[in-house]
C-alpha cells in the first residue's frame, strides 16, 4: 500500500515491507558487503518488514527499526541518532560496523546525484545514514524520503554503497502496512 499523507520522514513509525518489484536488486550491493550467496539468496526470496519506532529524547529525533526477512527469521536492528555522530553497531547480516544519522537538505549532500534527485520534496529535510564497516572495506551512504512512483507515494531510500574503487546505486521502495 502506498504511504498516507499523515506518514512523513517526522512519523515514519508503523510497518513497512519492501515492495521488490518496484526496488532495485540488492544482490550486488550485499556481496559487495561481504553478505554470503546462501544468505543473499535466502534474502532475495524473503519479504523484508521494517517495523519502525519514531521518537524524540532530549531533543533529538531516534529512528529504531527492526527488520525482519521471512521465512526465515533473518532480523537486524537499526538504532538511529540523528546527530551526526559515529556510534558503533554490531549487526547479525553486515558485522561490525560505525555509522551517523542526520536531517539534512538535499543541497548539502556533498557529491552524489543519485541520493539527491527523484524525491516528492526537493527543498525539505531528509534523514541522511551513512555507515563505515569496520573489516568490510564498504561504506553506504543513504537518503530517505518519499517519492512519487507510478502515482503513488512511497517511503523509498537511495543508497550508494563503496568499496575501493566501485560503487553500486539502489532505490529501495517501501510499502506501509500499518
Amino acid at each position: 500500500m502506498a504511504a498516507p499523507k499523515e506518514k512523513t520522514l517526522q512519523n515514519l513509525s508503523g510497518k513497512w515491507v519492501m515492495n521488490k518489484t518496484l526496488s532495485d536488486d540488492t544482490d550486488r550491493i550485499l556481496q559487495m558487503q561481504g553478505v554470503g550467496w546462501f544468505l543473499r539468496r535466502a534474502i532475495a526470496l524473503s519479504t523484508i518488514t521494517l517495523t519502525v519506532t519514531e521518537y524524540t529524547k532530549d531533543g533529538l529525533t531516534h529512528i529504531d527499526i527492526s527488520q525482519v526477512a521471512s521465512p526465515g527469521g533473518i532480523t537486524s536492528t537499526e538504532n538511529r541518532v540523528l546527530d551526526w555522530v559515529y556510534h558503533d553497531h554490531s549487526d547479525r547480516v553486515f558485522g561490525d560496523v560505525k555509522g551517523k544519522s542526520r536531517w539534512v537538505k538535499l543541497s548539502d549532500i556533498d557529491d552524489d546525484d543519485f541520493l539527491k534527485k527523484g524525491w516528492d520534496d526537493m527543498e525539505g529535510e531528509h534523514v541522511q545514514g551513512y555507515v563505515e564497516s569496520k573489516g568490510g572495506g564498504w561504506t553506504a551512504d543513504q537518503v530517505w524520503g518519499f517519492e512519487i512512483i507510478d502515482g503513488k507515494r512511497y517511503y523509498v531510500r537511495h543508497v550508494v554503497v563503496r568499496k575501493g574503487d566501485d560503487w553500486k546505486l539502489a532505490r529501495l521502495v517501501y510499502d506501509f502496512q500499518k
